[in-house]
């Protein structure tokens, strides 16, 4: 797939006044921003609207830290969006992704071309959450001595992000953060709120977030609402069948619904507790579910224990899946149950109904087809299984309409992106 094109180098015509460039560029930006194209398929050439070179945006090193499945879903729009605008582009993978029991998911980030690859094993077993974190402090700092990249991108909340997002803010490296302004009501809101101080940039999923954003002290011209980028796969046909999905990860059932559970870092002492009456709960309803592994947050000893429990018969346990393959898996959902953000964001985009279970995404979300309950509550997750299993809910475009990476792309085109400064000033 292609991208938008601005060559750095360029030999302007002295007929060609800057006045004119700066029109064109402001015409073909606006093409873009209309453009029924997805991710980095908004193929403008400004060589061959204006027969010369472009002399806005040199090509740029632009580097994106992925720790797990999770966010590498949500930054592979992006990656491909810029990488086809012609910018170099290296892959900082760490965290989960290099660790077998999750998937190993490394070898899905390595199968995008025309980029490059640096590993960093951040972290053993018994390491805690802050020895995690100053090893990514530390190895990442040695990347950027080597790599000299001119933007990082992170994502989210995780301590490799605000690892990555230190180094950046005391290097003078700039940095954008992927979905900042967002609330859940536990640590990940607090390590979330910290990227958006250390970045210089802002891709937030909404108009709320950008608000939140701009109330933390940042400047609305460093603030880019692109949407949630990952809603970029959902919106397009996913290229393969749901037949296929269950071929290929061995899914028997007809009909099934999909439940991702994840520990509260602040809530360890409740986490088996939670796990058990979330996981008794289905068991109990008779129904299908293919189970997704939780991350590696301080707690999910307790969740695997209990997911090693589930019978056979009714439940597919899988590490990680491939995200076109999810994609579709989550399409053909009866439903969605747990607390990952897949069920406040992807499934209200596709219609799916989905339960959210306890304080992780505390009043991140209220679509209608979004249904909240407390981590104890058995009979509201039977009461939700029975009614609306099955069904297909309205479509909300809260979090974007699958259009992140083509505004991702307008955003890096625009020469204003690269002069910001990086002395940031707290906005009142």
């Amino acid at each position: 797939m292609q991208g938008i094109r601005f060559s750095g180098d360029f030999n302007m015509p002295n007929a060609v006044s800057h006045r004119q460039i700066e029109k064109h560029e402001q015409l073909f930006l606006e093409q873009a921003k209309t453009s029924q194209l997805r991710d980095s398929q908004i193929c403008f050439s400004v060589e061959k609207k204006l027969g010369l070179k472009s002399p806005f945006i040199t090509k740029k090193h632009i580097t994106f830290v992925t720790g797990t499945r999770a966010d590498f879903g949500k930054l592979e729009p992006l990656i491909t969006a810029a990488r086809d605008l012609g910018h170099t582009i290296s892959i900082f993978i760490t965290g989960m992704h290099l660790i077998e029991r999750y998937g190993l998911t490394k070898i899905e980030v390595r199968r995008l071309s025309g980029v490059t690859f640096h590993e960093f094993h951040n972290q053993l077993n018994s390491d805690t959450q802050d020895i995690i974190l100053s090893k990514t402090i530390c190895g990442f700092s040695d990347f950027v001595d080597t790599a000299k990249p001119d933007l990082v991108v992170v994502h989210g909340d995780r301590v490799e992000a605000l690892a990555c997002a230190i180094v950046c803010a005391t290097r003078y490296v700039r940095c954008g953060h992927v979905e900042g302004g967002e609330v859940s009501g536990t640590i990940d809101e607090a390590l979330r709120h910290c990227n958006t101080k250390l970045a210089h940039y802002h891709f937030v999923s909404s108009e709320i977030a950008a608000t939140r954003v701009k109330r933390l002290g940042e400047g609305r011209n460093a603030i880019h609402v692109i949407g949630s980028p990952e809603l970029d796969y959902h919106r397009r046909p996913s290229g393969i069948s749901i037949e296929e999905v269950k071929q290929k990860y061995e899914i028997s059932f007809c009909e099934y619904g999909i439940c991702i559970f994840h520990p509260v870092t602040s809530e360890q002492s409740n986490v088996r507790r939670q796990a058990k009456v979330l996981f008794n709960s289905l068991i109990e309803s008779g129904k299908h579910f293919v189970v997704l592994l939780p991350n590696n947050d301080p707690g999910s000893e307790e969740i695997f224990s209990e997911i090693k429990k589930l019978p056979t018969e009714k439940f597919r346990v899988i590490p990680s899946m491939r995200f076109t393959y999810f994609s579709e898996l989550l399409r053909n959902a009866s439903c969605i149950v747990g607390n990952s953000s897949t069920g406040v964001r992807e499934a209200p985009f596709l219609g799916i109904p989905s339960l959210n279970f306890g304080s992780r995404q505390h009043g991140r979300c209220h679509e209608p087809s979004i249904f909240h309950i407390n981590d104890y509550d058995a009979d509201a997750i039977l009461r939700f299984l029975t009614h609306n299993w099955g069904k297909r809910m309205p479509k909300s475009t809260e979090f974007g309409e699958g259009n992140s990476a083509e505004k991702f792309a307008i955003a890096l085109s625009n020469h204003s992106f690269w002069e910001q400064n990086l002395q940031k000033e707290f906005c009142e």
